[in-house]
């Protein structure tokens, strides 16, 4: 397997990541192309049957879509799609905790929001 993918995760969520990061970066734009499954395969050299899986779950869910022929491109609204669901997974993973320690702890909203800020301004945001 090659040194650009994580042991820890399966591969064909890690293909599935990248080409949502390229999308969500703006890398792969609305209406282009994507890589192919070859092209994948290629490069990871990975089994095609699991860059299928990736790729497939993203045409699943509109993110792609297939040109029969031409190959795979990048559906309208993909991006938007995308932000959202993270936005949510964001929500789920990190602020839910957060609040709920936050308020365990006593700390009031706005010590909270100036937490926030004290910290985004020592990371130079």
């Amino acid at each position: 397997m090659s040194g650009f993918l994580e042991e820890d995760k399966p591969i064909y969520v890690q293909i599935r990541e990248k080409i949502e990061d390229q999308i969500v970066d703006e890398l792969l734009k609305e209406g282009e192309q994507a890589p192919s499954t070859n092209q994948l395969v290629s490069f990871y050299k990975i089994n095609h049957a699991t860059v299928s899986k990736g790729v497939n779950q993203l045409v699943e869910e509109g993110i792609l879509f297939k040109k029969r022929g031409i190959g795979m491109f990048v559906a309208d609204g993909a991006r938007e799609k995308l932000i959202q669901k993270r936005k949510d997974a964001f929500l789920d993973n990190y602020v839910v905790g957060l609040v709920q320690e936050a308020k365990k702890l006593g700390i009031s909203d706005q010590e909270l929001f100036d937490l926030i800020k004290k910290c985004k301004s020592s990371k130079g945001e």
